[in-house]
């Protein structure tokens, strides 16, 4: 879980280039519902720095632009005709370096939350062993295998860290 949380925050996290996914996390107020952008419009890419939306009803227009703008994705939409244009802004030296802060906060509290998940279960295996149900050989082999599994997944979180920089 904490690894496709990761993922998803991830994905939120503008490279410059224009992709749907970076849209994933806005809702649009439809007749009363908070509902997914994807589930009222469709999202495609139109060239590399611009995204389009077409609503599938036209009078979702205006609510789907102060969505978006409400969003704090930092994008300013411009509807056309139909159709909503997402230009990408560029990516300054100063944005990058916000954003790669950003990516770093995010694995971190991938990382907390692993060693949350870590936490739990040691303390799960000791009121086990409390409770006499295990053995302190099974206590030891249990919390060896649980911090493998912790590094194996830090590990993971370390390498997408390096794949979004």
């Amino acid at each position: 879980k904490s690894l496709e949380s990761l993922n998803n925050a991830f994905n939120k996290i503008r490279t410059g280039r224009a992709h749907p996914s970076i849209l994933d996390s806005v809702t649009v107020n439809y007749y009363g519902q908070e509902t997914p952008l994807k589930q009222v419009a469709s999202v495609n890419v139109e060239d590399n720095r611009t995204l389009t939306v077409s609503p599938w009803e036209k009078n979702l227009m205006p609510t789907i632009e102060k969505a978006i703008m409400a969003s704090d994705l930092g994008l300013n939409p411009a509807t056309s005709g139909d159709i909503i244009r997402i230009p990408m802004p560029m990516l300054t030296e100063e944005t990058r370096k916000e954003m790669v802060k950003q990516a770093k906060a995010d694995a971190e509290h991938g990382r907390v939350s692993i060693r949350n998940a870590r936490r739990d279960a040691n303390s799960m295996i000791k009121d086990l062993l409390k409770e006499k149900e295990i053995t302190e050989d099974d206590e030891r082999k249990g919390e060896d295998e649980i911090q493998k599994l912790t590094d194996r997944y830090i590990a993971e979180v370390e390498k997408m860290l390096k794949a979004k920089e």
